[in-house]
Parts: structure tokens; sequence; C-alpha cells
């Protein structure tokens, strides 16, 4: 036996309630490799499932987390014996799969990442998915060109969960970092993971009516979208990239094609939920390289199965700084 969150749905009403429930192990879905869970994390995606399921979650009762870390406890399949570390994130567990948010998790060998050298299971899932989509997309940005000597880069909702990861990397990198915000209080928190610049979202979160301003940024790590995404393009430097990693600021793009046509600005989408094996297997090496320990530690929450319901609903509110470390056994 064993606690989970377990999110429940009336029939009738058709409203969610989420609630820790002891469950065990027939209650888990069947796959290769069944693993005793140590920590997860709140993202996003993790709000709209623990509450209302935002069309994610395909049947209820359902066990949100879209990622976790721990330790293996049995594998039908060569790849994972007991005792092994390992991290999963996307492949839309959490959301059509039950997912992290429970102290067992049963899933498919596939799915999984060997926890890379450098890092435990709280650390890894202090970067979970929002700090693995950072990496992708510094990756990208890198794989388009983009190098320490270019410029200043900017990073989008900088004191949230990707941003913040983004920030710490790009700085110990060696760039200058420009983050934006909404939130003046943060300002402090992104100068402590190494942004040389904060910029007020009222700045640059409205379009003009020029399709290009001044070249201003070398990149850009973007995870709002959106209005902001549009001006954003236009103030890229000629053949600079940005890579787009969420929509927190409306899906719609309300920009021309002008950046790309005269500028060659490049935008690069960012998927982190399908990404390759052999992708992931990189992008957690560069982590476990690139981002300091010690500004980790500095963006950690700590959290326990009782208050992801509470989370859920303040991850969408935009009311979540930094990283939610979950430990599912506290």
């Amino acid at each position: 036996m064993f606690k989970a969150l377990v999110v429940e749905k009336d029939d009738e009403s058709g409203k969610t309630s989420a609630e820790v429930k002891t469950l065990t192990l027939e209650d888990l879905p069947h796959a290769e490799v069944t693993v005793a869970v140590e920590y997860s994390t709140v993202n996003y995606k993790d709000g709209l499932c623990i509450g209302p399921g935002g069309g994610l979650v395909r049947k209820y009762p359902h066990v949100p987390g879209i990622d976790f870390a721990g330790t293996v406890e049995s594998s039908d399949d060569e790849r994972y014996k007991p005792g092994d570390k390992v991290v999963l994130t996307g492949w839309r567990v959490g959301e059509a799969h039950w997912g992290g948010y429970s102290q067992k998790a049963r899933v498919k060998a596939d799915w999984l990442v060997p926890l890379p050298d450098g890092l435990d299971t709280r650390a890894a899932m202090a970067v979970g998915t929002a700090g693995f989509t950072a990496m992708l997309a510094i990756m990208a940005l890198e794989d388009h060109g983009l190098t320490p000597g270019n410029g200043p880069v900017l990073v989008t909702g900088a004191a949230g969960g990707v941003g913040s990861v983004a920030t710490a990397i790009l700085a110990n990198l060696g760039y200058e970092v420009a983050g934006v915000t909404g939130r003046p209080e943060t300002g402090d928190y992104l100068k402590s993971l190494g942004a040389t610049q904060i910029v007020a979202r009222d700045e640059i979160n409205e379009t003009v009516k020029r399709p290009l301003e001044a070249e201003t940024w070398a990149g850009c790590v973007d995870a709002v979208g959106g209005d902001m995404l549009a001006r954003v393009l236009g103030q890229m430097k000629y053949g600079a990239s940005v890579s787009a990693v969420g929509l927190a600021g409306g899906a719609g793009l309300p920009a021309t094609v002008i950046p790309f046509l005269l500028r060659g600005v490049n935008l690069l989408g960012i998927d982190s939920v399908m990404q390759p094996y052999d992708n992931r297997v990189r992008a957690w090496a560069r982590i476990a390289k690139d981002l300091p320990m010690d500004k980790l530690d500095a963006m950690i929450h700590p959290a326990s199965l009782s208050d992801l319901p509470q989370l859920g609903r303040d991850i969408l509110k935009g009311q979540v700084k930094g990283r939610v470390v979950v430990d599912v056994n506290a």
C-alpha cells in the first residue's frame, strides 16, 4: 500500500476534486518498470491536471504528475534493474497515463532516462520538465550559432520554472542575460541567478506597428508567446534565434514575416514531451554539467502530496516562483 494524489470527476456536475488516497500495486497501470518515486515537481500542465483537466486527462480517477525521479523497484526490461536511479519527463505521463504524484509509478521502459552522474533525484526534480525544457531551448539556440560573444540573451517569464533554470544556465555559460518579469519583487531573485538586466513585462508586452525595431537581442528563450513573442521577433539581431517553449501569454502570434525575411531571424519550436532518447540523454548530461547546483538550490520550494491541490491552483494563476520539489514520501 502507498499514497498518491488521486483526482476524481463527478459525472453529473463535471467538477473535479483532488485528494491524497491509499492505493495498492494492483491499482497501477500495466507497464514494464515499477519505480519507487522519491520526488516530483509542479508544472503548468500539472495545475491543469490537478484541477479542471484542461482537456489533457482522458479518464478518471487519475494520478497527475508529469515528471518524477526515483529508484527502479522491479523491471521486465533488461535496460533497467532494481536499484537503478531514473528520471521521467514527458510522454504524456501525468496526463493520459498515471504519473508521479504517487509513492509508486509503473511506466514503459522507453520513457525512462538513467539519472545522470552529478545529480541526485531531488536535484533532478528541481530541474524537472521545466529545466529540461530550458536546456533543450538553450541547446537549440547554440545549435543555431549562439555564443556568449554575440550579445545579450532575453529570457521571458524569467521568474518561472523554465525561465529560472534558463537564466542560471545561460549566466553560468558566460552569457549576458536579460530577464523579463511582471513581478518587480522577483528582480533580486533573478539577479541572484545571474541576470544582469531586468526588463519589466509592460515594456515588451505590447505589439507595435513597426515590424522591426533596434537590433537588441542575440537570442531569446521565450516562455510567454502571444504579443510578447511577436514584439521580441522584431528586436532580434540579424540571424538570431528565438526558442519558443510556452504560451502563458496566449497561443496567438500577431506578427509579420518581416523579421524572418529581412533579418533572417529563426523561430525554433521546443517540445519536451516527445523528445527522442538520445537528445534526452544529451540534455540531462548538459544540465548536470552546466547548471550550478547552488543556483538550483536557491530556486527550490519544498512541498508534499497534501500541498498539491493548492499549488495546482497557484501555478495556474502565475503565483509560483522558481521550482517546487514535491517529496512524495513526506
